[in-house]
């Protein structure tokens, strides 16, 4: 029911209201369509603001990351290049010390050739030194587990580690054992062997490096029973899949050089027979008879050792020395055996002219006597790394090394020395397996460039789906928005003019007083 009444104007104060809340859409409508953004405070939409800050803090983290991935890959390539130069710089040293293995060098060539390979070593060191990345050290060892951030979150980083490239680190760690020798003037063979450690027999002797056990292996590829064998045990170090993932290798080679000269052999009155024995299996390979009254010299004896061994394609080569010493060389270590026997009357034979026994050990009429000369075993790694050849390599015996131990560190600056053949042949492999830690380390490097180079691609196409996910959220649509502000405009305008109408109803009244 309408009341007139002077004292208060509902229509005008309900007008007002109206008015003041289409003011406050269109003072928001202008604050958003001035600045583009739809969220300008908290109280335009308070979930909203935080879900778009959050979004917002992850794109410029992930910015940063990228920023921080490709500081990364600039160390990487410096310490890759600068690798690289180290590697030049080893071919080079391998190449000397191959030339130095040559034995038509005399000893000033070899000296010379030892020079330029010292100083080359020391290029080495003064370039590894050298290599940095912003102010921080990266081939001298210092560079370890240092972590690249790359993500929008605590945590997410990766590891860089650069061994030291400094000539003292750069080493090949290494097992090198020199075959033993063993002999006896009253034994055969089989009966010598049976005796001592130069048997390989898989229930008593072990064969284990850096915790992998050869030692099944060993006893299928040569059987129980055997001869200790170092080119046996080399080739299956080298066919084992876990060591050569370790970067473990080995070779064995085996030059018997006899301890004295052989001059003359007269047979006396009783026949000669020398079989000569190569690789683990104890079983005549090479087997020469002289007859009674026979004189036999080295060259002869070498004669008719490489013509058996050619026609049966045995591995052994047999050459005199310039001091008349017989020399057996296996092709690739495998273990010289020899066994004697001198006939009923025949003259004395010293085993000590066909291996080196360690001094005079004659063979008398009616007996026989054997020796045996194992392979010098030689192994390399490029880390450091530990064995056990229980059994089969008591120090000065069969393989000439310790039972169980760790490898010998070989580093560049004190082990490659070219003043001999063997002495170079040693150093080759050294070099030899440092090319292959560098070659390693350069192909992690690069591992870890194409990382990260993804890691960016990533962080970038992120940081685009996070800002357009925030667009969403925080920007205006203008279109719709303008809509907004014709709509509260002209509301604005009617507003004012039914305010104004508004106002003059209480005059109204003043009708009923005329």
């Amino acid at each position: 029911m309408g009341v007139l009444r002077i004292n208060y104007n509902f229509q005008a104060d309900f007008a007002h209201s109206n008015l003041l809340k289409t003011e406050r859409n269109l003072n928001s409508s202008v604050e958003k369509l001035s600045t583009g953004y739809r969220i300008n405070s908290a109280k335009d939409d308070a979930a909203g603001l935080f879900i778009a800050d959050q979004l917002n803090l992850v794109a410029n983290a992930l910015d940063q990351g990228v920023r921080n991935a490709q500081d990364g890959i600039s160390a990487a390539q410096i310490a890759e290049t600068t690798l690289s130069q180290i590697y030049d710089k080893l071919v080079s040293i391998y190449t000397k010390a191959e030339q130095a293995a040559n034995d038509t060098n005399a000893t000033i060539n070899r000296q010379a050739l030892q020079e330029d390979i010292n100083k080359l070593i020391d290029a080495i060191d003064r370039i590894a030194a050298s290599a940095e990345f912003n102010g921080k050290k990266l081939l001298d060892g210092t560079f370890k587990n240092q972590y690249i951030h790359y993500g929008p979150r605590a945590d997410q980083k990766l590891t860089i580690s650069v061994d030291s490239a400094r000539a003292t680190d750069l080493a090949a760690y290494t097992i090198k054992g020199q075959g033993g020798t063993t002999g006896a003037v009253n034994k055969t063979l089989a009966s010598l062997v049976d005796a001592t450690v130069y048997e390989f027999n898989s229930a008593s002797d072990t064969i284990a490096i850096q915790g992998v056990n050869l030692t099944s292996a060993v006893a299928v590829a040569q059987g129980d029973n055997t001869l200790t064998d170092a080119s046996v045990i080399a080739k299956v170090i080298n066919s084992n899949a876990d060591l050569q993932a370790k970067g473990i290798t080995a070779a064995a080679n085996n030059e018997s050089v006899a301890g004295t000269a052989f001059g003359t052999h007269n047979t006396g009155s009783g026949n000669l027979t020398i079989k000569i024995y190569v690789g683990p299996e104890m079983s005549a390979d090479i087997a020469l008879s002289f007859a009674s009254n026979t004189t036999i010299n080295a060259q002869n004896l070498v004669d008719l050792i490489n013509s058996q061994a050619q026609d049966k394609g045995i591995a052994i080569t047999a050459s005199v020395d310039a001091a008349d010493r017989l020399v057996l060389t296996t092709d690739n270590g495998e273990t010289i055996a020899v066994e004697v026997t001198v006939g009923t009357g025949g003259a004395s034979f010293d085993l000590n002219k066909l291996i080196n026994v360690g001094g005079t050990q004659n063979v008398t009429a009616g007996n026989t006597g054997s020796a045996v000369k194992v392979g010098d075993l030689q192994v390399f790694g490029d880390s450091a790394y530990g064995y056990n050849f229980s059994g089969v390599s008591i120090a000065g015996e069969g393989l000439g090394v310790q039972a169980a131990n760790v490898a010998d560190k070989s580093s560049l600056d004190t082990s490659v020395k070219v003043d001999t053949n063997a002495n170079s042949e040693f150093s080759l492999r050294v070099i030899d397996t440092i090319i292959r830690k560098i070659d390693k380390q350069r192909a992690n490097l690069g591992s870890i460039q194409i990382n990260l180079e993804t890691i960016i691609q990533n962080n970038e196409f992120s940081a685009v789906q996070q800002r357009e996910a925030e667009s969403r959220i925080r920007n205006v649509d203008f279109a719709k928005e303008m809509a907004n502000f014709t709509r509260y405009q002209t509301l604005m305008q009617s507003g004012m003019a039914m305010m104004a109408q508004a106002n003059q109803l209480p005059q109204m009244v003043l009708q009923l007083l005329r």
